[in-house]
């Protein structure tokens, strides 16, 4: 069964010529254009399975993710990435092809493309989780990204836009990045896992469910958006 499903999900993987902006992307049916939402939770689904992190579909979805962050290295040429503005840089987006949308609501007035909180949560996990080390520059680049915009209340980039998907791959990639304290720029360090429960505890509705007042990605839907705290919530018990 599993074999199976790891096969279906490495077809969700485009396959494009590596030097092409696509290549090694997740997306929803394997056809249509791929984005680090998808490609995050491919990442993780195989990993789960048992892939290996060295196994060429691991391999070719790490070159997408580091497209779509907002450093402008040997592992991403895009024009975006060297258009990063300070406030962006280090940070990952969601589509790097929004570069070439001229009404793209993510465009910086810079030229480049807007980090985002889940988003940025979801390159750095993808990255641990398929064993780059924290040395990296990529990895040393997102962690300073969170630093400067660490929250528990909002979604940097984004507000109350898909909060609780924010939730998840916040508790996942601080996990996987393994401080029990985090410090952020100021120097403040946070009990994340704490800091996290408190505030899932306090915007719990009497009946037991979350929802976000925000219906962006659906999350005005009370079983999505309790879903995605309860996964949130798994990862708040201190090892």
């Amino acid at each position: 069964v599993i074999e199976n499903a790891v096969k279906f999900v490495k077809g969700l993987q485009n396959d494009a010529d590596d030097k092409k902006l696509e290549s090694g992307g997740g997306g929803y049916d394997g056809k249509t254009r791929p984005d680090l939402s998808n490609t995050h939770f491919m990442v993780e689904a195989l990993l789960a399975a048992g892939v290996s992190k060295d196994d060429p579909s691991i391999k070719k979805a790490l070159v997408y993710v580091s497209r779509c962050q907002n450093l402008k290295s040997e592992f991403n040429d895009q024009p975006f990435a060297a258009k990063a503005s300070e406030e962006d840089a280090g940070g990952f987006v969601y589509n790097p092809a929004d570069q070439d949308n001229a009404k793209s609501q993510k465009k910086t007035p810079e030229g480049g493309l807007r980090s985002e909180g889940a988003m940025t949560y979801a390159g750095l996990k993808s990255f641990l989780y398929a064993g780059v080390g924290k040395d990296d520059k990529r990895v040393k680049a997102a962690v300073a990204w969170v630093r400067k915009h660490y929250s528990v209340t909002e979604n940097p980039g984004q507000k109350d836009s898909g909060l609780f998907y924010y939730y998840g791959t916040f508790a996942k990639a601080m996990d996987a990045l393994g401080e029990d304290e985090f410090a952020d720029a100021k120097g403040t360090k946070h009990d994340w896992r704490q800091e996290l429960f408190d505030q899932l505890k306090k915007t719990q509705k009497a009946d037991g469910s979350w929802v976000n007042a925000n219906n962006a990605f659906l999350e005005g839907v009370p079983v999505l958006a309790t879903a995605f705290a309860l996964m949130a919530i798994s990862y708040c018990k201190k090892k």
